[in-house]
């Protein structure tokens, strides 16, 4: 099939390739998630023709795995043989680093000041959502790059500060 051509999918409306495709690619790499297949599949995913749909596939994969791992002994296993996998693709392999980063904070790791603060704004939101880090809410809500952030991080902080 062209690449011009559109698929039918379920419910019998048209979609465009790369979005059946993009589809294929998370099922493919959700069920590979369950076996010793994960770094082949992304792998796999990553030579599809369209490299942007390939990474976007990627990354949406990495964020469901990362956060069902994040608590997980098996992270940073997870996280090198992901690593290996996407190679020196820039966009999956800094969304791989800031959940690497994310997780060394949520278990009070040792961590950069310097790498949130130049973390992506993507980053930045999770953690000031989702981190319990005393020292990362202070960091952001004082230097986060969008008053979004600085904010939910104040906001936590009060909150945290309240309960005691």
């Amino acid at each position: 099939m062209g690449r011009s051509e559109n698929h039918i999918g379920a419910e019998g409306t048209a979609t465009a390739p790369e979005h059946w495709r993009y589809g294929r690619h998370l099922e493919a790499l959700a069920a590979a998630a369950a076996g010793a297949g994960e770094a082949d599949a992304v792998a796999a995913v990553l030579r599809d023709r369209d490299p942007v749909m390939a990474e976007s596939a990627v990354v949406t994969h990495l964020d469901r795995r990362a956060a069902q791992l994040l608590t997980d002994p098996r992270f940073p296993g997870w996280a090198r043989a992901m690593g290996a996998a996407i190679g020196p693709r820039a966009f999956p392999a800094r969304r791989l680093r800031e959940w690497t980063l994310l997780k060394a904070i949520g278990d009070a790791e040792p961590w950069s000041a310097a790498e949130l603060t130049a973390a992506s704004d993507w980053c930045q939101r999770t953690a000031a959502q989702s981190l319990t880090s005393y020292e990362a809410l202070v960091l952001l809500a004082a230097t986060a790059r969008t008053h979004r952030v600085r904010t939910v991080a104040a906001a936590r902080l009060r909150r945290r500060n309240a309960t005691g």
